[in-house]
Order: C-alpha cells, then sequence, then structure tokens
C-alpha cells in the first residue's frame, strides 16, 4: 500500500511514477487527495466539537458543586455528541473508501527499473553458461517423461481436469529430491561461501483473506484465487503469503532483523486469463510445488539484500549445472506490489525456450504498510521494514530445464553430481 502522506507532499511525482507502469493508475492520485482533504477537514470538525464537549463538562461540573441549574448545557452537549457521532461515521466511510482505492492501486517502481510497456522493455543483466549442445535432436520433458515413465498426463487430467499433474516412479522421486535439496541447500547455505542461510518453515497451506491482502493478492487478483466457499480460507498461490505474514501486525525488535526464511508448498493458481499460453507439458499448471525465500529487512539494506536473493538462486541453478540468464523486469511487466524484480529464466533445450523459474522482489514498505509490520529503529521510533521474496526455486519449471538439459542420446537423464545422493542414483 502505498503512503498516503507521500502521495499528499508529492502528487506530480507521485502520478509520475505510476504512469511509468501504462495502467492509469496515476489518475487516481486526484482521487485519493480529495478523499485525504474530505477525511482531514471531518477530523478538525470532530476535534473542534470535542474541544467543545469537553469544555461544557466542565462548565457542567462547576454549576453542580454551585447547584446550578445545568438543562442547557445537557441538550447542548447532546446535540454536540450526536453530531460527533455522525461525524465519526462520515470519517469511517471516507476512511474505508481511501483504503479500499488504496489497495488496489501498484507500488511505485524504483528508478533503477527500465521504462517500457510489457517484456519486450526487459532489460538482460548477465547470462550464465552456455545452452546444452547434443550429438542428436534433443527431446522435450514431454517426450523423455513418456520414455521413463516420470509423469501422467492423462490420469491427472480424469481426475482433476487440465493444468495438473501426476508424477510417477522416477519422476516423484526426482520432485522430492529436489524439494529436499532445495531446502538444505537454503537452510544451510552450504553449496557456496558467502550465501545466506535461511531457517526451514513449514507454514499452512490456507489463509485468511486478511494474509492475501497483506501481500497484495486480495483484492486485486480474486479471480487468479482458489478460495473455500462459505469460508475465509484461500489456497495459497505462493508460500509469500503465509511465511511474510508471520510477522504481519507485529513490531520486530531491530536486532532481530534481517529475518529470513525458505519454505517448501505447493501453490495453486486459477491461471485466470491464460488460456491457450505456454499450456504444453507442465510450464502453465494450477498446482505447483515451490520453494520460497523470505526476507524481513531493514529499508536501508533491501536493495543489497535484492542482489544477494538473487545470488542464492543463481548459485542453486549453477550447482545443477544449468543455462540461465537473469532479467530486471520493465514497469510495464513488473508484479503488482514490487518496487523492482528480477527474473531468472534457465534454458530448457528440448523445447527450444527461456522458462521462468524464479521472481526475486523487493517490495520496499509496500506490504508491511498493508499488514502493519514494522521494527523499532535505533530512535526508538516504529518504521515499516522492508520485504522482499524470491523462487528458490519453481518446481515444475526445474524439472523441465533438469530433465532436458541432462539427457543422453538414449533417453536417460543423467543427474546433476549434487543431486545423486538424494536421487540414490546417477541416471534417471
Amino acid at each position: 500500500m502505498l503512503d498516503i502522506k507521500y502521495l499528499r507532499d508529492n502528487p506530480d511525482e507521485a502520478r509520475r511514477r505510476l504512469a511509468t507502469r501504462g495502467r492509469g493508475d496515476e489518475a487516481h492520485v486526484d482521487t485519493l487527495l480529495a478523499q485525504d482533504e474530505s477525511r482531514r477537514a471531518l477530523l478538525v470538525r470532530v476535534e473542534s466539537l470535542k474541544a467543545e464537549r469537553n469544555k461544557a463538562s466542565k462548565e457542567i461540573g462547576a454549576r453542580k458543586a454551585k447547584k446550578e441549574p445545568t438543562d442547557d448545557l445537557m441538550a447542548a452537549m447532546k446535540t454536540v455528541s450526536d453530531e460527533i457521532a455522525g461525524l465519526d461515521v462520515e470519517v469511517a466511510a471516507v476512511e474505508a473508501a481511501q483504503e479500499a482505492l488504496l489497495l488496489t492501486i501498484p507500488n511505485f517502481p524504483h528508478a533503477t527499473v527500465p521504462v517500457g510497456d510489457d517484456a519486450a522493455a526487459n532489460r538482460t543483466e548477465r547470462t550464465h553458461g552456455a545452452p546444452a549442445s547434443f550429438p542428436f535432436a534433443p527431446k522435450n520433458h514431454i517426450d523423455l517423461a513418456a520414455l521413463s515413465g516420470l509423469l501422467d498426463f492423462e490420469r491427472a487430467a480424469k481426475i482433476s481436469g487440465s493444468g495438473f499433474l501426476v508424477f510417477k516412479g522416477k519422476g516423484a522421486r526426482l520432485e522430492r529430491a529436489l524439494i529436499s535439496y532445495l531446502l538444505d541447500f537454503h537452510t544451510e547455505a552450504k553449496a557456496a561461501p558467502g550465501l545466506d542461510a535461511y531457517v526451514e518453515v513449514s507454514p499452512p497451506f490456507l489463509v485468511r483473506g486478511e494474509a492475501m491482502k497483506g501481500t497484495g493478492q486480495l483484492p486485486k487478483f480474486a479471480d487468479d484465487m482458489y478460495k473455500i466457499e462459505g469460508e475465509d480460507l484461500y489456497l495459497i498461490p505462493t508460500a509469500e503469503v503465509p511465511v511474510t505474514n508471520l510477522h504481519a501486525g507485529e513490531i520486530v525488535p531491530a536486532e532481530a532483523l534481517p529475518i529470513r526464511y525458505a519454505a517448501y508448498t505447493p501453490c495453486f493458481r486459477k491461471e485466470a486469463g491464460s488460456a491457450g499460453k505456454d499450456t504444453r507439458g507442465m510450464i502453465r499448471v494450477h498446482q505447483f510445488d515451490k520453494v520460497e525465500l523470505v526476507q524481513i529487512v531493514r529499508p536501508e539494506d533491501s536493495y543489497a539484500a535484492l542482489d544477494r536473493l538473487v545470488a542464492q538462486v543463481e548459485a542453486v541453478l549453477q550447482s545443477l549445472g544449468l543455462h540461465y540468464r537473469v532479467l530486471t523486469l520493465s514497469t510495464g511487466d513488473m508484479g503488482f506490489g514490487a518496487a523492482k524484480c528480477h527474473d531468472i529464466e534457465v534454458w530448457a533445450p528440448g523445447l527450444g525456450t527461456w522458462l521462468e523459474v524464479s521472481s526475486c522482489s523487493n517490495f520496499e514498505d509496500f506490504q508491511a504498510r498493508r499488514m502493519g509490520l514494522k521494527y523499532k529503529d535505533a530512535e526508538g521510533k516504529n518504521r515499516f521494514c522492508h520485504t522482499l521474496n524470491g523462487s528458490g526455486t519453481a518446481l515444475a519449471r526445474l524439472f523441465i530445464a533438469l530433465v532436458e538439459t541432462h539427457q543422453q542420446d538414449d533417453g536417460r537423464v543423467l543427474l546433476p553430481e549434487k543431486l545423486r545422493s538424494y536421487m540414490g542414483a546417477d541416471f534417471i
């Protein structure tokens, strides 16, 4: 959520920054400022009436002490109290309308984010390695899965419909091995010097609407969420939601920062509006596994933390021998709540395309304002934290890149050395 004080003090700058997203949100600034002016005028009137009521109350006490009549003052005070009650209702209505609008407005892009309407304006920061080369025509993951019985698309569709997967045999074991490896990698930070160690958490897979609002999924993206009918519960679209909300409404001690959490969860997304887009195999599905990384930090540390978060994900992909690139998303392609976002994409040689396996985002204080997450600074003042998260990584697409990159001419998959102890084998 944006800071209304910033909008009030910097309306032109706020419009300019929102306009770079290309979605017309800058048009709402005038409405928000009008609501803010109305709210403050009402509050001034309320405070004036309360002062008048307090004065009358003291005079009533003085008259009673002198045994003088107070009926006129009591009647006047009741009129004032009734007006205050009415104004309180008006204030609450204006505040609710303002909050409802603020909840639909995206975060300001950071000054270093490339300006553009869509993915065409994304900036490639670096590329690691080279595409795998083969002395044969490489198969895609669908054909490889069929050869080794790793996946069952047909029976998944039979029991759940399109967009779902059944992992079988070595495929199920590989998925489990990847989850274990990623959690160990991030919690022990053992694979490369200088990486951060995260605390593993295992959160609920269902959360209340307030938690979805806190991280920015609601109200704007309600159509993408799976809601439990008749209950205030949603299936999580990412572990970011329950994990970041662990400290919602808290004032975290400064010495406890940074907080770093790693969590495995399945993720559930309707993918509304994506019909016909990236539907081959397991690229875009309604349920997938993911290991998520979440950080809660001081504001002055958040962009250094973003760089470290990206480096953490890169180290994972390097350990698995994958060719990848790091992008900085443009203002028009960046997610709703992010101030800056880096996508990490791996090359899938069987499909001949890049697949996003991680988005690492700095939300600055956008989520913290929505969920009331603060810390006490050195001067004893309560300040909003900055929050970050990144996939460390998304398993379905990592699975694709892994089997397609390390396939052999006979259809077997040579496992990266780091995974062999988790699988108990060198090959699939």
